[in-house]
């Protein structure tokens, strides 16, 4: 028996098969689905997850107007915005965001549970979220991902 040291997978730059999953997020609880969709992002569903390597997939999320929240969200919460010059500190809140850029509210509680360096800015590029059922990426075939 050797007595070398176990050896451990670590995964390399493009060595990983990134597939396309399909989300509906019609009736989903906005920060539950959040959490899920940044996990496929990552790819810590897969065996093969290594933290400084993008082992994720793409996630396709459709019907973005129509998550919901829980409690009185829809009248506390707001999404900050700072243009960088005197006075340019502005708050949309939830109910405006979700009636013009219904995209957007996904796309933001996503981006606040990546992990905050480089990587997560380029997993972020692999979220395409679309307020209507309908999306351009039927070529790719995305699969459905079951929660």
């Amino acid at each position: 028996m050797s007595k070398g040291k176990p050896k451990s997978y670590c995964a390399r730059p493009g060595e990983v098969e990134q597939r396309w999953y399909h989300v509906d997020a019609q009736g989903q609880v906005l920060g539950r689905l959040a959490v899920k969709i940044a996990r496929v992002l990552v790819g810590k569903h897969r065996p093969t997850y290594t933290p400084h390597v993008d082992t994720g997939d793409f996630v396709v999320v459709t019907n973005a107007g129509k998550v919901r929240v829980t409690g009185r969200k829809t009248e506390t919460m707001v999404y900050p915005r700072y243009s960088y010059h005197p006075g340019g500190y502005r708050e949309i809140p939830f109910r405006r965001m979700l009636a013009e850029h219904p995209e957007r509210i996904i796309e933001e509680a996503v981006r606040r549970m990546l992990p905050k360096h480089a990587l997560a800015r380029h997993l972020l590029k692999k979220l395409k979220v679309y307020a209507s059922d309908t999306h351009p990426h039927a070529a790719q075939q995305p699969e459905p991902f079951n929660f």
